[in-house]
């Protein structure tokens, strides 16, 4: 594998608090299965940061920001350990086969934060 970017956010997590009491917010970023997890943690506003600003981290590591595709085409799920990885659905779900995607996410009581490294995947 090759290093492809890198890319962080931080973000005030009172602004997603606010944000998703807005009626389309939640379906128009996340999808179902981040849905699902969130509300298992609590429906808490970090829980919904944190994956917001990793959404933001990974656009920007693929240098694109979030052009030609949507905030829920890149999915931030988490393993049995509760680490973050990402599956790219849609419009950019071939990205899968392109890329890796190491993560991390953290937060603090007034912001979250995340850091994405992308590698290409070699060709076989």
């Amino acid at each position: 594998m090759n290093f492809w970017g890198i890319g962080n956010d931080i973000i005030e997590i009172k602004r997603i608090e606010n944000a998703v009491k807005k009626e389309n917010f939640v379906k128009k970023v996340f999808t179902e299965k981040e849905i699902e997890y969130i509300i298992s943690r609590g429906e808490r506003a970090e829980t919904y940061a944190g994956k917001f600003s990793a959404k933001e981290a990974v656009s920007k590591a693929l240098g694109t920001g979030v052009r030609g595709f949507s905030p829920n085409d890149i999915e931030i799920l988490n393993n049995e350990l509760g680490k973050p990885y990402v599956i790219f659905k849609n419009s950019i779900k071939d990205f899968n086969d392109k890329y890796f995607v190491d993560i991390s996410i953290s937060h603090c009581r007034e912001y979250a934060a995340a850091a994405a490294i992308i590698f290409k995947k070699s060709e076989s």
